[in-house]
């Protein structure tokens, strides 16, 4: 068996970012005058920030915004984040196993790890600032056995890497959708995942 490496998503995934990225949406709206509607940007987290920026923001402010809320997210996000259920169980059920956790996300690296530092969830490695497809190079690159995500886009990352990708109905998809987009297994939240390990990790090693 090759050395387990276990990928996670971060938001909605390890993490309940929704109450820290409102309260940097918001900030951003006093900053800037232009509305973001706080509530509906994380009720569809997932895809890169620029994308949801640009629901907002004119095409030629867009990365001025997305400078501006980088700045602010340190001072509004980190605090109110939450670790999802099961988050720090499944990441100690991956190296009670000897194995390896590495966390993919949209998100920038150096925020991302803000989050990690501030719940103590103690990942190996992190590589930020990919999305659905553009996932599956970190994925390959550290060798990654599955890859476990609450949106279709992380279905796709592990699509692409050629591995299992393992679901968590805690974000904007439903199960439904993941599994649609190829999920091999779908769980209700993290909290089944220690449970489900070894039988994620024959149906990882089957392809």
């Amino acid at each position: 068996m090759p050395p387990l490496m276990v990928g996670f998503d971060l938001d909605m995934t390890l993490v309940d970012s929704r109450p820290g990225i409102a309260a940097a949406y918001r900030a951003l709206t006093a900053m800037t005058g232009v509305h973001v509607d706080a509530e509906l940007a994380v009720s569809r987290l997932g895809p890169p920030l620029r994308t949801e920026i640009a629901h907002w923001f004119p095409p030629e402010r867009v990365e001025e915004a997305v400078v501006a809320y980088r700045e602010l997210y340190p001072a509004y996000a980190i605090t109110p984040t939450l670790p999802m259920p099961g988050a720090p169980d499944a990441i100690d059920a991956v190296h009670a196993r000897g194995g390896r956790v590495m966390v993919v996300t949209s998100k920038i690296g150096r925020l991302a790890k803000l989050h990690l530092d501030h719940l103590g969830l103690a990942v190996d490695e992190l590589a930020g600032d990919l999305f659905a497809e553009q996932k599956a190079t970190a994925l390959r690159e550290h060798g990654a056995t599955l890859y476990v995500g609450d949106h279709v886009a992380d279905m796709t990352a592990a699509k692409t890497a050629g591995i299992a990708g393992v679901g968590v109905a805690t974000g904007p998809c439903s199960r439904d959708e993941l599994r649609v987009a190829g999920a091999h297994l779908v769980l209700d939240d993290l909290t089944e995942f220690p449970g489900a390990l070894d039988r994620i990790i024959q149906l990882a090693l089957k392809g």
